[in-house]
């Protein structure tokens, strides 16, 4: 582990209120988010982590793709689940930003299809994980 990160958790560890506050954050910004999901009808597995999975109902690479291209930056793809993205829970700002590009990619789906398969066992990216907004 780098040192300035153990020295960091070393601290935060010592403020006895600091975890359950940044728990309380997370699961509200997560909570308004999911309802606002389900108010809007949109099919998504429910979560108790920093992270929910959403069917987007078409090929999950190309909706990541429309998701780039208005700087929202989301999970990727399971083989099994070739329709369900992964979404990891922001700041309520992100999530704000989160779901006005949502949904104007599911109102207005990309014009060309850019789908392509991963072979079993292999990942939708070579690439490192990414942050959830640039």
């Amino acid at each position: 582990m780098p040192v300035t990160a153990v020295v960091a958790a070393t601290c935060s560890l010592k403020d006895k209120q600091l975890i359950p506050q940044r728990k309380k954050i997370n699961a509200d910004i997560r909570n308004e988010t999911l309802s606002w999901m389900a108010a809007n009808k949109y099919s998504f597995v429910p979560s108790e982590s920093n992270c929910f999975m959403v069917d987007v109902n078409k090929p999950g690479r190309n909706f990541i793709d429309a998701m780039e291209k208005k700087n929202v930056y989301i999970g990727r793809v399971w083989p099994a689940w070739p329709t369900h993205v992964r979404v990891t829970v922001g700041t309520a700002a992100e999530m704000a930003t989160f779901k006005k590009a949502f949904k104007e990619v599911m109102e207005n789906p990309p014009a060309t299809s850019s789908y392509r398969s991963a072979p079993i066992g292999e990942s939708w990216r070579d690439e490192p994980s990414r942050a959830f907004l640039s």
